[in-house]
């Protein structure tokens, strides 16, 4: 990822320059209705080809707007305790190593897909860091607790998580679905499944996240249409319908052009996996609806798509 190699990442002071302290704060995002069992259920959904799978994370309200107001408020809040001080909220929003942080501050170590875990939170949550200008007492590291597990290693579909702690971003399902603007790599597509925003795969996986914890936040309520929905419908959505249903979701910074083509790539594999010429109907008409695209990068996975037919 370009914008990585293009900042150091190490150094907070480059972000705020007399940086003395960072604080790091978990916000957990599984909605509140989410079932017991949900890694299984979400499994589940995997394995219906004509239905849409949308990551966890991105079925509610964007979370950089819900996280970082909260560490505004909590910045307020110190600042009056121990002030004037001068701060600056991150949340995704600048080249700042969260994880890294937040592992050196006890809220979890780095699991072997890379992502943060807790013993008590799994891995179902998001991260933000407050810099502060004053110095504050360290937060005694958390130790690890992956042992010989190799879950999600084992649960990646594209084997993106190329060995412990190492993950080829290239190969990854959400990088491919949300970072990268051009063609999918096409070893990858069949790989791809039904997931059209993002992957859990690693997530699911992981032993340690049977302790996710659901947020109390109706920000993270479930929204309408991101459990169960049809590709054939959503792959209709217009570019004016795709700027309404997205709306404050995370989802919308894709754009229409890159939601087209996940959608295609799903669609393509649903045609793959058809029982019979029955199945495939749907599916491939709205694949020849968008043929002619204006997008050369939709017409590309279209095309791809519509070549994937046993039928």
């Amino acid at each position: 990822m370009a914008y990585m190699a293009a900042h150091d990442r190490t150094k907070p002071s480059m972000l705020m320059a007399d940086t003395r302290s960072v604080v790091m704060a978990r916000m957990d995002y599984l909605p509140a209705t989410t079932p017991a069992d949900w890694q299984a259920v979400e499994r589940t959904n995997l394995t219906n080809p004509n239905t849409a799978v949308v990551s966890v994370y991105a079925r509610a309200r964007d979370y950089h707007k819900v996280l970082r107001g909260r560490l505004r408020q909590l910045g307020e809040q110190i600042n009056r305790a121990i002030g004037p001080l001068k701060y600056r909220v991150v949340c995704d929003s600048a080249p700042l190593p969260e994880a890294e942080l937040a592992g050196r501050s006890g809220l979890g170590w780095r699991g072997k897909n890379t992502l943060l875990v807790s013993r008590h939170a799994g891995s179902m949550f998001f991260l933000g860091g407050i810099l502060l200008d004053v110095a504050l007492p360290e937060g005694a590291p958390a130790s690890h607790h992956c042992g010989s597990c190799h879950a999600c290693i084992t649960a990646c579909p594209t084997r993106a998580i190329v060995a412990p702690y190492q993950v080829d971003a290239r190969r990854c399902i959400s990088y491919l679905t949300i970072e990268h603007s051009g063609p999918i790599a096409r070893e990858l597509r069949p790989l791809m499944g039904n997931r059209i925003y993002g992957c859990d795969d690693c997530q699911l996986g992981c032993p340690w996240n049977k302790f996710a914890v659901r947020s109390a936040l109706a920000d993270f309520d479930l929204r309408p249409g991101r459990v169960g929905s049809q590709l054939v419908s959503l792959f209709d959505w217009t570019a004016d319908a795709f700027d309404h249903n997205t709306r404050g979701s995370p989802i919308r910074r894709i754009g229409h052009e890159r939601w087209l083509r996940n959608i295609a790539v799903a669609l393509g594999n649903a045609l793959r996996t058809a029982p019979s010429p029955g199945a495939v109907m749907a599916e491939t008409a709205a694949l020849q609806r968008h043929a002619g695209h204006p997008s050369a990068l939709v017409r590309e996975h279209v095309a791809w798509a519509l070549a994937q037919r046993l039928w």
